[in-house]
């Protein structure tokens, strides 16, 4: 029973679309980081207290030439016509990640696919949640003990700064499974054409929040303790190192598309053949 439960898992993840398809969402994952500065560098700009340590802080947790190369997107307090439309099209191009996605669970549950105007908003929709949560991966749980160490050493927290470390840290894991586990549950749920119950999305979202968790806690762990950007590859390792997290959390999603499919289409066989049973 398990051995074939982990050969069909084994199935679905060898099909060519979920080779593809990680390293696909990855792309577009780096590619979204810089309309997301840029409209969060407008966004802090314009919030005088937060403008000053916004800029300090991503200074500290992107490697030297990376954050050099930020700096326009992190500093600029005006959006011109050009920017704006660059970063429209940044985020129409994203969205072409959870279009594979929509397009591939079609082809993972066995559906056929809905019409294309609707499967571009649904797409959009998806990668603004999905970006959401990207968002709260960065700031909260990668680089949240970096960010929360330099909140607290401004001087009117300077006396309470260990309570509020030690909360953070209690609190940011579990927030961060909740929160995980019912957004991946709804990007589940939204991306086949085809209305499936969000019951089969469940051990998907588990095995994904869980993953996320994992490698998250891995890579937060590295940039809080032995992130050294100027030996070995210098601020290259940074990127290198961001790149194969990001990477494992795309792959990790994926995974979670197949684990959901095949609870759907075990359930599908096995209602086919108890009306086969019926009727005979």
């Amino acid at each position: 029973m398990v051995k074939s439960y982990f050969k069909r898992i084994y199935d679905l993840i060898m099909r060519p679309e979920m080779k593809i398809l990680p390293g696909q969402l990855a792309y577009f994952l780096i590619l979204s980081i810089f309309p997301l500065l840029t409209l969060l560098g407008y966004i802090v700009s314009k919030i005088t207290l937060l403008s000053e340590p916004f800029i300090s802080i991503a200074h500290r947790i992107f490697p030297g030439s990376l954050s050099k190369t930020l700096a326009p997107f992190l500093t600029g307090n005006n959006i011109t016509g050009n920017i704006a439309f660059v970063m429209i099209v940044g985020f129409v191009l994203v969205s072409n990640g959870t279009h594979s996605l929509i397009i591939t669970s079609d082809e993972l549950y066995g559906i056929d696919y809905g019409d294309y105007i609707k499967r571009r908003v649904k797409a959009f929709l998806m990668i603004i949640i999905l970006l959401f949560l990207f968002v709260f991966v960065l700031i909260v749980l990668a680089y949240g003990n970096i960010i929360i160490n330099h909140i607290i050493s401004l001087g009117f927290l300077y006396e309470i700064r260990n309570k509020i470390y030690v909360i953070f840290v209690l609190i940011k894991w579990p927030t961060a499974f909740i929160l995980f586990f019912w957004i991946l549950k709804l990007l589940y749920t939204m991306a086949p054409d085809e209305q499936i119950s969000s019951k089969f999305m469940n051990k998907g979202a588990f095995f994904t929040t869980v993953g996320w968790i994992i490698a998250t806690f891995c890579y937060s762990y590295y940039v809080s303790n032995f992130a050294n950007y100027s030996v070995f590859y210098g601020s290259l390792s940074g990127i290198i190192v961001m790149m194969i997290w990001i990477y494992l959390l795309s792959f990790t999603y994926v995974m979670g598309i197949a684990i959901n499919a095949e609870e759907y289409l075990a359930y599908k066989n096995a209602h086919k053949n108890q009306k086969k049973e019926n009727n005979s």
